[in-house]
């Protein structure tokens, strides 16, 4: 994990949250979900907003210390090329978003699975 305390990361507004997930995970080649005893991955439905979307991390113990309070959920890692070819794909088929890296209160990051492909491969390719 990253030299920056846990606190201060949960902190970062979205957009620094969004851009430390790219560069992290562009770095690791991957990244974090939640799963649930049945193996299912955690999926965030937002009545209110009508936006449902899998949230991410860049490291698995901010995945944990989001499910800190829910026993069922456990960090799985999704290696960038399994997410470019399957996940993508699959989260555009289901509509469903990404919130990459929720913060305090929930404030998170939304983008469409293609678009943050799309941003992850600039910043591997360097033109970020």
């Amino acid at each position: 994990m990253s030299d920056i305390p846990l606190a201060e990361l949960r902190q970062m507004d979205g957009e620094e949250r969004y851009d430390y997930f790219l560069d992290t995970v562009a770095t690791d080649r991957e990244f974090w979900i939640l799963v649930n005893d049945d193996n299912c991955f955690l999926k965030i439905v937002s009545e209110a907003d009508g936006v449902s979307y899998l949230p991410v991390w860049p490291h698995e113990a901010l995945a944990v210390d989001y499910a800190s309070d829910d026993a069922g959920l456990t960090p799985r890692a999704v290696a960038l090329p399994d997410f470019f070819k399957k996940w993508v794909p699959g989260l555009a088929r289901d509509d469903l978003d990404v919130g990459v890296f929720p913060g305090e209160e929930g404030a998170l990051w939304i983008t469409p699975p293609e678009e943050l492909m799309r941003d992850l491969q600039d910043v591997m390719s360097g033109a970020w």
